[in-house]
């Protein structure tokens, strides 16, 4: 756990107890500071009770309070504890921005932060990995696995400081005010969470505060393959946008707005090898090879020697659900892409096997909760698809919109889509559960779905 004592004698409010929230509260109690936390659920408030204070912040006065701490779920553009908070001058923050302003105080380290539509989970996994075969300390967190707070500090060693890697959503960003990432990388940005946010624009502009966070000279490392992130990288390399206003010299560090910046580094697929990647058995498919390229450029950043870097690659295992090779059975690859909740996140895995000496070989399992009423996204790729089975509430509609691109079974359930297409796909065939859709229609998340998928897998005779 990290315990700092920049939060001595401050006070708190921690709104919602999951795991975020319960690490802020411990992190904060035994930092010395005052808290005031609340759920809409018993069960979560008796988790601290008689060691915080318990009140919820929509009724306390919160005059004096430090900040309003809430989970990353919290819609600040709907919730009204916004307009609350704004109202007592109190900020609303997140466990990222705790943790930001805790570092001044940690053992030396660097952080690397991950933001993106499409794609963070496996980079960040990738990135961690890579520096944990280099030998450096190194945790994860944020968007991914433990709470950053719930953690231990990292402490050097022999290799050099600890890295922290952080996976970001835009949410996250949105709480967070003070994170200067020593790397700050964006894989790509595509429409999502619009419900969140003023448009489009007010969720790239999100993503771009990533950057606006960091202090001159620290590195940027941006897939410049869609619109919205060349433009933030243009934006990087011609303005003044990044310099810590907080720096006693922050003058000097202003730069000229017309001078190139050379700690912005633009990386796509265009930089990855095929042949090489074909030895990276976890990192197959296009989507892939952008997330390997800014690995790989942020390994370089970190100055990692490309012999680590090189069998890092090859060594790296998915993250379960996500292009996640589970079985090969008479031949046949079955691959569990569960985490594929939008047809932009299905595209790449539809890509990653092309049709070979004419035949296509991906039987594509697809469904549950719709996102959009079209696969507009995954249609390039369908020729790279032999047979799709479709299932859950958007079973139907999909199964008629596929029809006249490819064979199509209209399942209904998961189960049924492995049996049937275990019984037609041949030797060097996939079978791909890559669902473009959400999955509150038949299970609990997409991890239950996946799992579903591996248990019905395993059931095969």
């Amino acid at each position: 756990m990290i315990v700092s004592d920049v939060f001595a004698g401050k006070t708190y409010a921690v709104l919602g107890l999951a795991r975020s929230g319960l690490a802020t509260v411990e992190t904060l109690l035994a930092s010395g500071a005052r808290v005031v936390a609340w759920d809409s659920q018993e069960t979560a408030r008796a988790q601290v009770e008689g060691r915080a204070e318990l009140g919820d912040p929509m009724e306390i006065d919160l005059t004096g309070f430090d900040g309003i701490v809430v989970s990353p779920g919290v819609p600040l553009n709907r919730h009204p504890i916004t307009m609350r908070a704004r109202l007592a001058g109190v900020p609303i923050i997140g466990d990222i921005e705790l943790f930001a302003l805790a570092r001044p105080t940690l053992p030396p380290h660097k952080v690397v932060g991950i933001t993106g539509t499409n794609g963070k989970s496996t980079t960040t996994a990738l990135i961690h990995h890579i520096i944990e075969q280099a030998g450096y300390p190194t945790t994860m967190g944020g968007n991914i696995g433990l709470p950053v707070l719930g953690q231990p500090p990292l402490e050097p060693n022999l290799q050099g400081v600890g890295v922290y890697v952080l996976e970001l959503s835009s949410y996250q960003i949105d709480l967070t005010y003070s994170l200067d990432c020593d790397v700050a990388v964006l894989l790509n940005i595509t429409p999502d969470h619009l419900d969140r946010y003023n448009g489009f624009e007010g969720y790239v502009a999100s993503k771009a505060r990533l950057f606006a966070m960091q202090s001159a000279g620290h590195v940027a490392v941006i897939a410049t393959e869609d619109e919205p992130s060349r433009a933030i990288a243009k934006n990087l390399r011609h303005s003044s946008a990044r310099w810590n206003p907080t720096s006693s010299s922050a003058t000097e560090e202003k730069r000229d707005p017309s001078v190139r910046w050379d700690d912005v580094i633009e990386v796509g697929v265009r930089d990855i090898d095929p042949n090489t990647q074909l030895g990276w058995p976890a990192l197959q498919g296009p989507h892939n090879a952008q997330n390997a390229a800014v690995a790989i450029a942020v390994a370089k950043a970190l100055d990692i020697d490309d012999e680590t870097l090189a069998n890092a690659l090859v060594s790296y295992a998915s993250l379960p659900h996500r292009m996640q090779a589970v079985a090969t059975r008479n031949g046949v690859l079955y691959v569990n892409d569960s985490k594929a909740t939008n047809a932009a996140s299905t595209a790449p895995a539809l890509a990653a096997w092309p049709a070979k000496d004419g035949r296509p070989r991906i039987h594509w399992i697809l469904g549950g909760v719709a996102k959009s009423d079209n696969l507009d996204e995954c249609a390039p790729h369908f020729g790279n698809v032999a047979h799709a089975y479709t299932i859950g509430e958007a079973g139907h509609m999909f199964a008629d919109l596929l029809r006249g691109s490819m064979a199509v079974d209209d399942s209904e359930m998961l189960s049924a889509a492995v049996r049937r297409a275990a019984r037609i796909a041949q030797p060097g065939d996939v079978i791909l559960l890559s669902p473009a859709c959400a999955s509150f229609d038949q299970f609990r998340d997409f991890e239950a779905r996946g799992d579903a998928f591996v248990a019905a897998v395993a059931a095969l005779d």
